[in-house]
């Protein structure tokens, strides 16, 4: 042991222990936050999340090197790559060499553990080698993982291989758990289940210190260099108070060019209290030189005021008048523009119109043929209802003549009546002065009732046969042109609802009425059988002209 520690005096052989001088015990495990590792054997998440991590460096060195804690955020400083997701299972496969052959674990089996990781760390811990296994063996199998700088072998089955960089000690951990197998012996000294972990070094801790003193100060380097450019440039440097400087600064103060300068100085004399006996008299006609000055820069701060608000209002003015010119020419130009889109407009319609037309009379279909006809067949039937309403209101004109005729003739024979009444009185007077017979006056008793039945019975024809008004003349028309279209007939509701159209006030009774009293004109037929029986009403004053 003491011979193998004579050859690398920077590592250790104790996978358990971990013997650092740090005061905080966080900070190796900030470190191996930085590096992207979770530690092994700290619960919860990582101390820092990777996103703002800078891998390889350690804000908490300072406890240990007295280094003031700088911002990790710095590009291009990654020492080593993120190791893959933990959450995507591996699968090993076998690895073929020259001098032997690994076998991968088996995967049911759980991962082998490794100790937490030093930080900067370089050289692993190499355990359970075949006896006969040599440096040569060792260096063709590792050399996989990345440039190799030194392997120590110790008798006992182990060794330690320090790597070139950092993300090489990752790749030779995936080893950890095969089983090495020299050639195709099946001899145990020849076989041996590899156990790979992480090892402690001095010259690996040595080279990440430096490494981290050096960032240190380059973050220490940038910080200086970026406060010094942010930091506003100093003063000038104003002279202490004499005679000399004190003319010449009068005439400065009279001077436009240099008057700021001037009352600075002024001012930090007067803080600084230059101001005595000897001196009062030139402080003081400063001071007023200063205040004359300042009263003629407010008077010409108010004149150029003035002179600002006067150019505003004629700017204001002078644009109200260009854009109400703008504005007018604006709508002169859109009124031109909508006139001529309306007439344009209206050509577009009147030619879509003719093309209309003309398409209509070139590709007339069928339908439209028979539409045209089915019109012309109503324009002939209205024709006709029209010819009859005109042929009835005839008839009833006709009719009403008829009705004056007999009006005149009952006054008539009312007055026929009234003499041959006189002439009974004066028969009967004559028969009893004269002393006739009672057969000749009963005889003449007889003719007269005779005559006056005659004459009751023809005034009874007509008034059944008469109009009473205009309105049942025009009712007639109505129904008969109703009736008339319906040729099989129409019931008593079905024409009294479409009377009701017309005159809410009408009753169906008025219209079977009306119907009963011109028997020539309108007649009533049964329709159907037992519960089915309806009356129906037909128009026939047409087979009544025809009969006649």
């Amino acid at each position: 042991m003491a011979a193998a520690a004579d050859g690398l005096g920077s590592t250790t052989i104790d996978t358990t222990q971990l013997n650092m001088s740090v005061t905080d015990p966080t900070a190796w495990a900030t470190a191996m936050n930085n590096l992207g590792m979770v530690p092994v054997g700290l619960a919860g998440q990582q101390l820092v999340t990777d996103s703002i991590c800078v891998p390889g460096f350690d804000p908490s060195l300072s406890m240990m090197t007295g280094i003031t804690p700088i911002n990790p955020m710095i590009p291009g400083m990654g020492l080593v790559p993120p190791p893959p997701p933990t959450d995507v299972p591996v699968v090993k496969e076998i690895i073929h060499c020259k001098s032997c052959t690994l076998f991968p674990p088996n995967p049911n089996l759980p991962p082998p553990s490794t100790r937490e990781r030093p930080p900067g760390c370089k050289t692993v811990f190499v355990g359970g080698l075949p006896e006969n296994a040599t440096e040569e063996i060792i260096q063709e199998v590792f050399e996989q993982c990345g440039d190799i700088t030194a392997i120590r072998k110790s008798k006992k089955n182990f060794c330690h291989i320090r790597f070139a960089e950092e993300f090489m000690v990752d790749k030779a951990i995936y080893l950890s758990g095969y089983r090495m197998r020299l050639g195709s012996s099946t001899d145990k000294k020849d076989s041996g289940r590899l156990h790979v972990d992480f090892a402690q070094a001095r010259d690996d801790f040595y080279e990440w210190e430096c490494k981290q003193r050096m960032l240190a100060r380059e973050e220490r380097h940038r910080r200086k260099m970026e406060e010094d450019r942010l930091r506003p440039p100093s003063p000038p440097a104003i002279m202490h108070y004499s005679e000399h400087e004190a003319t010449l600064l009068a005439e400065k103060l009279k001077d436009d060019s240099k008057f700021s300068e001037a009352i600075t100085v002024l001012l930090t004399w007067i803080e600084r209290g230059e101001v005595n006996r000897r001196s009062a008299n030139q402080f003081y006609s400063m001071v007023q030189s200063a205040n004359s000055h300042v009263r003629r820069l407010m008077n010409e701060k108010a004149t150029h005021e003035q002179e600002m608000e006067q150019a505003k209002e004629s700017f204001k003015n002078a644009l109200t008048g260009i854009l109400t010119q703008s504005l007018t020419a604006q709508a002169y130009a859109l009124k031109e523009e909508n006139d001529s889109l309306r007439w344009q407009l209206d050509a577009y319609r009147n030619e879509v119109e003719l093309l209309k037309q003309e398409k209509g009379q070139l590709f007339r279909t069928e339908e439209s043929l028979t539409k045209d006809q089915q019109l012309k067949f109503l324009q002939q039937t209205m024709q006709g209802m029209q010819q009859q309403l005109l042929s009835i209101q005839e008839e009833l004109n006709n009719k009403k003549s008829e009705l004056e005729q007999a009006k005149e003739e009952q006054t008539h024979t009312q007055a026929r009546l009234k003499v041959l009444q006189e002439q009974l009185k004066s028969a009967k007077e004559l028969a009893e002065i004269n002393g006739h017979d009672e057969s000749q006056a009963n005889e003449i008793n007889v003719l007269t009732v005779a005559l006056v039945n005659q004459e009751r019975e023809k005034n009874s024809e007509k008034r059944s046969q008469g109009l009473k008004s205009e309105k049942e003349a025009l009712l007639i028309g109505i129904i008969s042109t109703f009736l008339h279209v319906h040729p099989f007939g129409a019931n008593i509701e079905y024409l009294w609802s479409y009377m009701q159209q017309l005159d809410s006030r009408i009753s169906a009774n008025e219209i079977e009425m009306l119907l009963m009293r011109l028997p020539r004109m309108f007649k009533q037929e049964f329709t159907g059988v037992g519960a089915t029986l309806e009356k129906r009403w037909k128009f026939c004053a047409f087979e009544g002209i025809k009969t006649t």
